[in-house]
């Protein structure tokens, strides 16, 4: 359904909007299924991550962002996994009121981020939700047979990276949660600008997928809180973590917010969608990995180390660190 009263079926819509996104096997979008033969001598890599208005998104979010948003947590996880991404599926909830200008939006923002990531879409299905716009995207990669990074592979002596910088996304949200809050922490326009757009445009590096594939132990994803995701990887590999969070990469606009308020330090170690990787590198390993985020245009920190025991230790040489809770976000 769209304003006004103009109406646009089912059919109509797969056909205006989501057939020209298909890409090969996918039979125009008119069969029940497609068709993918992986490379001789790859393993196919599946993740699939929902995103729910109201949730993940302001319901006020353009739908060309969301439609990104949707597609680019998934391929956050691919890079983690050392993976390159060749495809989606996607299952699309649409409020009753929304507008061909919408739904063609949407579309856009798929198409855009399908050329700049070299993905096709492979199928999925429309159906109409009972409140508010949801995508449920399913992402295929492609890894060396066996090359998988798991989250559970750090092992002690280890140096633990992360990608980017930290707590942006979460300290935008608490910009679009508190429209004063920009003004009483004298933040200027630019870091303003710059935290709001990491909340609503992950920034996925699929770009240093290759590098993690062939030089990292363990990995995972930065999507729900750097210290409850560090927690994750130390819980699955059966190391302790140590971090410093002297360390922990701010971008100019974060280290402004931190300054103005140093309680939003803990948002930015807690807090979730940055979708920058953490990883555990051999020492050996972190100068070519530099060299490959250098190459890619993105920054590589160490933060951390893999030791014996259990659990994870965040410490500070210049401050005392205060109670980070769980250390993430949590849906339940």
């Amino acid at each position: 359904m769209a304003e006004g009263g103009a109406r646009i079926g089912e059919f109509e819509l797969i056909a205006r909007v989501f057939a020209p996104l298909a890409g090969e096997g996918t039979f125009g979008l008119l069969d029940d299924a497609a068709v993918y033969t992986p490379k001789p001598g790859f393993d196919l890599v599946f993740t699939k991550d929902a995103i729910v208005s109201g949730v993940h998104f302001f319901p006020d979010d353009p739908w060309n962002a969301v439609a990104q948003k949707g597609l680019r947590v998934n391929l956050s996880d691919l890079a983690a996994k050392g993976a390159r991404p060749v495809g989606y599926l996607l299952a699309l909830g649409l409020p009753r009121n929304f507008s061909v200008a919408e739904i063609d939006a949407l579309g856009a923002g798929l198409g855009a981020d399908q050329t700049t990531y070299g993905i096709s879409l492979l199928g999925g299905d429309t159906v109409r939700s009972g409140d508010g716009l949801t995508l449920c995207v399913t992402a295929i990669g492609e890894v060396p047979r066996g090359g998988m990074v798991r989250r559970g592979g750090a092992m002690p002596g280890d140096v633990i990276v992360v990608t980017g910088s930290i707590g942006d996304a979460a300290l935008g949200l608490q910009l679009r949660l508190d429209p004063t809050l920009a003004d009483r922490l004298g933040l200027a326009d630019a870091h303003r600008a710059h935290l709001l757009d990491r909340y609503l445009l992950p920034r996925p590096r699929n770009a240093v997928a290759d590098a993690v594939c062939r030089l990292a132990h363990g990995g995972m994803d930065i999507s729900d809180g750097l210290v409850g995701d560090l927690a994750k990887m130390a819980a699955a590999s059966g190391v302790a973590l140590e971090i410093n969070a002297d360390h922990v990469p701010l971008s100019a606009a974060a280290q402004a917010a931190v300054a103005a308020d140093p309680a939003l330090m803990v948002t930015a170690l807690t807090g979730g969608d940055d979708y920058e990787l953490a990883l555990s590198l051999p020492p050996s390993a972190v100068d070519a990995f530099r060299s490959a985020c250098h190459a890619a245009g993105v920054e590589a920190t160490v933060i951390g180390r893999a030791v014996s025991g259990k659990g994870i230790e965040v410490f500070s040489d210049l401050r005392p660190i205060p109670d980070l809770g769980t250390g993430s976000y949590r849906h339940f």
